[in-house]
């Protein structure tokens, strides 16, 4: 299947649907991406330009067909363990919860992607928490990573950052023609809720309140109006005291005063 060429003024009408939909801003390096991805959607409908895709997609015929695009479009990289300050942080602050025993201790994964976070929570929690109630809530824009996060099936070299006793207790380790993967143990796998949520719509009310809160490296993709909006969504879940997480190439300086910086891509509520 060859690929169709895109005209700037096609990459530029994508760009703008990824920017109302997602409120991601997608600079013009993207315009291979765009293509490569959605070729094979042009391909499925016998389309032979990315005009007649667009029109396909406004013209509501097709309203699936919306959230395949997003899907396709949205850039989800990640492995087990990624800044282990971040879990480190965790593990004390579960642990002071569990020596207060004040309700369950909730952290909400705010951009998951394929849920290798979620579970590198998840694991934390188990081994620090015990019985102490906790609950994990993993949200992403895109159905295709979600439906690979519920599976916990990975590569090992994603899980190069997991100790080693997290692997005995909560993995297990492919053989024969899964060699080289692991799967996360089904125990652990439920009790992680992952549950679609666009970060740029207001948040559905059933998500509640949360002690922590994961949203690493997702404003690199976007502009300053949508990370204030986004930011102020998202910190108005956490409850006061609780600790807002973002990626190391990240910051909240001039986007928001609702969290106070603890170290560099740590905030806390004020309680």
């Amino acid at each position: 299947m060859s690929t169709i060429a895109i005209s700037e003024r096609e990459f530029a009408r994508f760009q703008r649907f990824i920017l109302d939909i997602a409120g991601i801003t997608m600079s013009d390096a993207k315009k291979a991406l765009v293509s490569g991805r959605l070729a094979k959607r042009l391909h499925y409908f016998g389309l032979e330009s990315y005009d007649a895709y667009f029109e396909l997609l406004a013209g509501g015929q097709h309203p699936d067909e919306t959230q395949t695009a997003v899907d396709l479009l949205t850039t989800n990289e990640t492995y087990f363990f990624r800044e282990a300050r971040h879990f480190d942080l965790l593990r004390e602050a579960a642990t002071a919860h569990g020596a207060s025993g004040n309700g369950p201790f909730r952290v909400w994964s705010a951009a998951c992607s394929s849920g290798e976070e979620p579970y590198s929570i998840a694991m934390v929690l188990a081994d620090v928490l015990g019985d102490v109630p906790w609950e994990v809530v993993a949200s992403d824009i895109s159905t295709r990573v979600l439906q690979r996060a519920r599976v916990g099936h990975y590569p090992m070299e994603r899980a190069t950052h997991v100790p080693a006793d997290y692997l005995k207790r909560f993995c297990l380790k492919g053989i024969r023609e899964q060699q080289g993967t692991l799967l996360v143990d089904r125990a652990l796998r439920e009790r992680v809720l992952f549950r679609q949520v666009n970060l740029n719509t207001q948040l559905p009310s059933e998500l509640g309140m949360f002690d922590v809160v994961f949203l690493r490296n997702v404003m690199i993709y976007f502009n300053a109006d949508t990370k204030r909006q986004v930011v102020a969504r998202v910190t108005s879940r956490l409850k006061p005291g609780g600790q807002f997480f973002i990626g190391h190439s990240e910051s909240l300086h001039e986007i928001s005063n609702a969290v106070q910086p603890v170290v560099p891509s740590v905030y806390r509520k004020a309680a």
